[in-house]
This record gives structure tokens, sequence and C-alpha cells, in this order.
């Protein structure tokens, strides 16, 4: 049913050289790719700060990894609700405040004094950061089309990965300073809601609709066993991400290379540069390759990057998992996000994105909790060995549920 609906309301696909090469210099395109640098900022400036942040703030390695799930939580609880609103009063309406809230208290996070205030401080950021990376993506299903579509994706994933791959490292220098200083960086996004207040163009999707059919038309379209496999290894992957590459892979580099905080910073931006280099390709990729089968290659080189990474004794070794983390990055994110969007009509897309959104920020929360179990008992290799697991779970799910399309 989904495939159906959501075929009716897609467009004309425009010239191959219009929506490969042109696309990323489209305006709507640029503010859009100022709201992901605003939502990746939340955590990938901050983490190569832990270390430092553990010890000034005198609280254990493993519990630093609450600053990324504390700040994920309000995503859990409101972005399916931000999702609704956006499809039932608008995009600008939800996104324009989000940003505000997220600028202020992550700004206010760099006056902490304890570990208990910068707690409370990330949960209220994390309430404006809520629908920041669902609505992006619904943004562009909303604009654009067909292979324009799957190349904004995968130019979206770019800067998301050059984001990630500056965050770090700007953070890792700003902590050198203070281990406050990187939450100033949050400053940077209150002209980001000012110019998507009054310079993003964007469709809006039909608010004619009772809200009791519209209810009624997502609880239908929420049966499909494909959209929840695409939830689901979205929520695999992000348990990997913040677990095993954002908290543990620091306190790796820390604890086995006695690696500064910029160190850490570098070797968290090389795998963003693969990612984004990776990612921009995407629209020529998936010339031959379907995007089913792109995720399912990405849960392999996933596994094998957690499975060497504690076994690597050499610290320039580390650039092999981190390689291979970052390709499968490059290729899993923006394919998943562009069979989602494929899947889903306009009229609901804001609330099955944020959803889907719900999922990662589960999988965000729930990684640096769940592997750090094994960090506590069972020493620093765990948490690497769980995440290869996790990958190899990923890889089984996605052969079960998603099947390709052409």
């Amino acid at each position: 049913m989904i495939n159906n609906l959501s075929d009716q309301e897609e467009q004309p696909v425009p010239a191959e050289s219009e929506s490969v090469k042109s696309i990323f210099w489209d305006k709507n395109l640029q503010i859009i790719f100022s709201i992901t640098l605003s939502a990746v900022m939340g955590v990938t400036s901050i983490t190569p700060a832990f270390p430092k942040i553990s010890r000034v703030l005198e609280i254990d390695s493993y519990q630093v990894g609450w600053l990324i799930t504390i700040f994920t939580i309000p995503g859990i609880l409101l972005t399916p609700l931000l999702g609704m609103l956006a499809d039932r009063i608008g995009r600008k309406k939800v996104l324009v405040p989000s940003l505000f809230i997220f600028s202020l208290f992550g700004t206010l996070c760099a006056f902490s004094t304890n570990f208990n205030t910068l707690l409370l401080l990330r949960f209220l950021q994390g309430v404006g950061g809520a629908s920041l990376g669902a609505l992006n993506v619904t943004l562009i299903g909303d604009i654009f089309h067909g292979r324009q579509r799957t190349a904004a994706m995968g130019y979206n994933a770019s800067v998301l990965s050059v984001g990630t791959a500056l965050y770090p490292a700007i953070g890792g220098a700003l902590a050198i300073i203070g281990w406050n200083y990187p939450f100033f960086l949050s400053v940077l996004v209150f002209p980001v809601a000012l110019v998507v207040l009054f310079k993003l163009k964007n469709p809006e999707p039909n608010k004619d609709q009772r809200i009791s059919s519209y209810l009624k038309d997502i609880g239908n379209h929420i049966k499909n066993i494909k959209v929840w496999g695409l939830f689901t290894s979205n929520f695999l992957t992000f348990v990997m991400l913040y677990g095993g590459m954002l908290t543990f892979f620091p306190i790796l580099a820390d604890q086995r290379f006695g690696s500064t905080s910029f160190v850490i910073g570098i070797l968290i931006s090389a795998s963003s540069v693969f990612t984004g280099v990776t990612s921009s390709l995407l629209g020529i990729i998936t010339r031959k390759v379907e995007e089913s089968t792109l995720i399912r290659a990405a849960a392999v080189l996933y596994a094998a990057s957690f499975l060497l990474m504690p076994l690597i004794a050499n610290f320039w070794l580390l650039f092999i998992p981190i390689f291979l983390f970052g390709v499968a990055q490059g290729v899993n994110m923006p394919s998943n996000l562009t069979l989602l969007t494929r899947s889903i009509p306009m009229e609901y897309r804001a609330a099955f994105m944020s959803l889907n959104w719900m999922m990662m920020r589960s999988g965000q929360a729930a990684g640096p909790v769940l592997l750090g179990v094994g960090f506590k008992y069972f020493g620093l290799s765990a948490p690497f060995y769980s995440a290869f697991g996790v990958a190899i779970l990923m890889f089984l799910m996605l052969i079960a549920v998603v099947k390709g399309e052409r």
C-alpha cells in the first residue's frame, strides 16, 4: 500500500545532469545543509572532550556517556509528536522554535559548574534538537523527487560528514582551552533559525484531512514490514555509531595510545571524511547498485571495522577500521533515508521520518549505556565485540525484510 501511494505523489524525473550535478547549489538545499550541520553539532563537537570532562568534573569514564544519552531522551519522547505537528501545522512552525531552543540551552551548557547541571541543560538542548534530524530529511523528500532526491540525500550526508569531520577537530581543539568551550559552538545555530524562517521556500502538506483520518492512515502505513526493517536498521546503526565509535573509540585511543583530545578529534574526523567522499558519489553509485544492496554491504563493513578496532596495537593501523566505518556510513544512511522517503506520501512523511528519528535517537541513547555494560564488567575490548555482534544482527535482518525494488 505504501509504495503505491508514494508513487502517486512522485513528480517527473528531471534530466540526469540537473538531478545529480546542479542540485547541490539549490538554495533550499543549502539551507537544509545548515539544519543538518546544526543537528549533528549536539554530539560530535563534544565527544573528543569526554576524557577531559570526566577528569575535570570527577566522574567515571563510563558515566560521561550520559551526556549523549540525556541529550537524546527528548528525541525519543517528543519526536513523533513533533513530526505529526509538522504534518498538521507546517514544517517551519516546528523547525524554527526548535532551532532557537537548541541554540539557547546548548550555549548555557558552557556555563555549567557541575555534572548534574550539565545533564539538565543537555536534556533541554535535546528538546530543541528532537526534530532537527527528522525534518531536514523530510524537507528533502518534500522538495526533491526522483534522482534529484537520491542525489540530495547523498549530498546532505556528505555535508553531515563534513560537520562530523570538522566538529570533533574543532571541539577537540577548544577542549584544550577548557572542557566547556565546545559547547559555545551552539551560538552558531541562532542565525540558522533566522535563515530558515525568512529564506526557506518549501511546499507544505495538505492540512485539510481530519485528524482521525490522518491517524488512521498512519496506522495503516506503519504496518509495512519493510519500513520497520529500515527503522530497525537505523536503530542498530546508531547503537554502533554513538556507542562504539563516538563513546568508546575515544576512550580506546586515550587509554591504549595516550591520544590527546585533539588527536581523537582528528581520528573521528578522518572517518567522517571517508563518509563524505562516499556519500557524495551516491547519485552515481545508485545507477548501478540498489539502495537495499548498499545497506546490506554497509552492515558487513561495520562488522569488519569493530572486529578490528580492539585487535590493533599500532596507532597508525587504526585508520583501517576508521576507513571501513566511514565508507559504511557513506552508503548506509543516505540509502536508508532515500528508501524511507520514497515509501511515504508527503502528507505523512514528517510523522514517519520522526518515527525513524526516534528510532535513531533510541539507538543513540542506548548505545553508550548498552556497550558501557561490557566496558564496565569485561574491559576495553568488550564494547567493540558487542558492536560487531550488532552489525551481524543488522545484516541478517536486512536480508530478511528489505528487498530490492528494481
